[in-house]
């Protein structure tokens, strides 16, 4: 089936309306860290454009002073905290707590009030407090960015969905190892699960919004 009847079909199924976003959002960075942004990791590939893309999203968010959370995925050395994922992808064994792949990628610019959550699955909210991370701040929306688009992004957005928070996901902001199983799942991702955009309607809607709650004026 061509991409255009792909289109059509769901388009008949009434897939991919938009969601109705709010005031107060949050941006969320799933997985840029130093392993799946460098090539030399043999989790990484060259995402370069995508984590430029990112931190100008960033640096418009702080600028407002948007609440913006980082995960990153990182295993103690025995690794027996990875579970089956550890089996599946061996490869997650370079994600050593402390280590350099395990790092935010430092071309994003992390700040010390920014948070870092860590995790061991897919999904930034699996066996993490992230959602207590977005409702003490007040956020009612969120703009994802991060790796992979076919992972740990697909995974976030559909716990996004279910936990209430209409997302966005600028395109230029996340990033996979091939072509195919991003482009697959950024299709999949705006029919059922957040809106998927461009960077300048991602940075054009930071500025409709004030800051975080209880933030000066």
């Amino acid at each position: 089936m061509s991409d255009e009847a792909a289109r059509e079909v769901y388009e008949k199924a009434g897939l991919g309306q938009a969601v109705t976003l709010g005031e107060h959002p949050a941006i969320l960075v799933i997985d840029f860290s130093c392993g799946f942004t460098d090539p030399e990791c043999p989790l990484g590939s060259d995402l370069s454009p995508q984590v430029e893309s990112t931190r100008r999203l960033l640096d418009a968010a702080r600028e407002k002073g948007l609440p913006i959370v980082y995960t990153a995925i990182a295993f103690e050395p025995s690794l027996r905290d990875g579970g089956l994922w550890m089996q599946k992808v061996p490869a997650l064994a370079v994600l050593q707590l402390g280590g350099p792949w395990a790092a935010i990628d430092p071309r994003l610019g992390p700040r010390e009030d920014e948070t870092v959550l860590v995790k061991k699955g897919a999904s930034g909210f699996f066996g993490t407090n992230l959602a207590s991370v977005l409702v003490s701040q007040g956020v009612d929306s969120v703009v994802l960015c991060g790796a992979t688009t076919s992972g740990c992004i697909r995974a976030t957005a559909v716990d996004l969905l279910q936990y209430g928070w209409p997302t966005i996901v600028p395109r230029e902001c996340v990033g996979d190892r091939a072509q195919a199983p991003h482009d697959a799942n950024l299709f999949d991702i705006q029919a059922k699960y957040a809106d998927v955009v461009s960077l300048e309607d991602a940075l054009g809607y930071l500025e409709t919004v004030g800051g975080k709650v209880g933030a000066e004026a």
